[in-house]
């Protein structure tokens, strides 16, 4: 169930005005835009979190280990209540809290610091188990990275243990634009299949498909879904 944040008048049609106001990045905008629909999915339709209760110990967790190009997560951020617009185009400034990583002790609603690829996942496992060991099993941890992170060896570990252990509320989404180094033999959803993970690879443009992906949740199998996207961006 979703926490609905108070109304600000943005919808998924103002994001990419929203994402405009930010410069200075360019190079990462495909980074950004190729995560565009999954985090409006995730924060208009699946997690459970508000700007108003930052602190709740029973909200979703959100981490973005895709850091670099944060412009569609700040976008999001603002148009979900966490973020004023007004700060977005002092994107990248000396004196904005808004970075070209995001930073978990300046931007509401930022779980973690990120930005060098490769660790997300392994501190969402490392959060799951925390809730775990707290005995709060109704928050989600959702871990949104690349494919090309992929090719980091801490996220196989990672994927090992959680689908070993049964962490049913660990989600990963897998943005994938084909950009891998090397890719996987069977393709990524069946590198989490094998270690028992839930998985659906998806159009990551279809917000209809990518919440009932999101959604299938398993009280004892974590979640994977592949979130495939066009390898061009329109500007």
């Amino acid at each position: 169930m979703t926490i609905t944040a108070p109304p600000t008048g943005f919808g998924y049609a103002d994001l990419r005005p929203l994402m405009s106001e930010m410069t200075g990045d360019e190079k990462h905008s495909f980074a950004a835009t190729s995560t565009l629909d999954v985090l409006w999915v995730l924060y208009d339709q699946v997690l459970s979190v508000d700007p108003q209760r930052l602190d709740d110990p029973d909200r979703d967790r959100f981490l973005l280990s895709k850091g670099h190009g944060p412009m569609a997560f700040y976008a999001v951020l603002a148009a979900r209540g966490f973020l004023d617009p007004a700060e977005l185009p002092r994107f990248g400034e000396f004196d904005s809290r808004l970075g070209f990583h995001p930073d978990r002790v300046l931007v509401p609603g930022v779980e973690i610091g990120s930005g060098s690829l490769g660790h997300g996942l392994s501190l969402g496992l490392g959060v799951a188990l925390g809730l775990r060991a707290q005995g709060r099993d109704r928050p989600r941890v959702v871990v949104l990275v690349g494919d090309a992170e992929l090719d980091e060896g801490s996220n196989h570990e990672a994927i090992h243990v959680a689908g070993r252990w049964g962490l049913g509320r660990l989600t990963t989404v897998v943005v994938d634009n084909r950009s891998s180094s090397t890719g996987w033999p069977g393709g990524i959803a069946d590198r989490f299949a094998r270690e028992g993970w839930v998985t659906h690879t998806v159009d990551g443009r279809d917000h209809a498909a990518l919440h009932q992906a999101l959604t299938d949740t398993h009280p004892d199998r974590p979640l994977a879904v592949v979130a495939e996207v066009e390898t061009e961006e329109l500007s």
